[in-house]
């Protein structure tokens, strides 16, 4: 049975953990059964001074308040029609967090096929942040859910072989900032994002 990873393992800043989540698993149990898949991609958000970040500056709002508390909870936010879940990471008092842009399906991918509707590849049912969160069931109503307990937790995974790093995408706005490096993916995977 998956055991949620100890929440010690989220005590690091987000350019650590963004490409330490690569090949961990992402778990959602639900009523309607569990849906899990490895992840693939992430990006790092590092706070106050990162401008395509929802806390530069420090900015403090409802929906961002769980990136001030402990890391290892879900910051989950709806983006137009998308529900996008984020890693806080680091320390309290520090918001920063990582975005899981992709995850290849492992378990319950006949339920992903439902909550999705249709689709022509299997790659397309988790290959996007809005696309895994429909997907794996995750909803606003995850928000601040500690990501090393049931029902929605990211357990041990498996080995990634290559990282590959680059900039994060749908920034355009935010100055300087659209050009970090700090995007990251398993190299060949044909879930990863276009």
């Amino acid at each position: 049975m998956l055991q949620p990873v100890d929440a010690s393992f989220f005590q690091q800043s987000a350019l650590d953990l963004a490409p330490a989540l690569l090949g961990m698993l992402l778990v959602k149990e639900t009523e309607s059964g569990t849906a899990a898949g490895w992840i693939v991609e992430t990006e790092a958000y590092v706070g106050p001074e990162d401008r395509a970040a929802h806390s530069f500056g420090n900015r403090r709002t409802p929906r961002t308040e769980v990136m001030f508390g402990p890391p290892g909870y879900a910051y989950v936010y709806v983006m137009h029609t998308h529900t996008l879940i984020n890693v806080v990471s680091g320390k309290a008092g520090e918001p920063e967090a990582v975005l899981i842009r992709a995850v290849q399906p492992v378990t319950g991918i006949e339920l992903m096929y439902e909550r999705r509707g249709y689709v022509k590849k299997e790659q397309d049912l988790t290959n996007g942040p809005g696309k895994l969160a429909r997907s794996l069931g995750i909803t606003k109503e995850d928000y601040g859910r500690p990501l090393f307990e049931r029902p929605l937790f990211i357990a041990e995974g498996r080995e990634v072989n290559a990282i590959m790093t680059g900039p994060r995408i749908g920034i355009d706005n935010s100055g300087e900032a659209r050009d970090y490096p700090w995007r990251y993916w398993e190299l060949g995977n044909p879930f990863v994002s276009k």
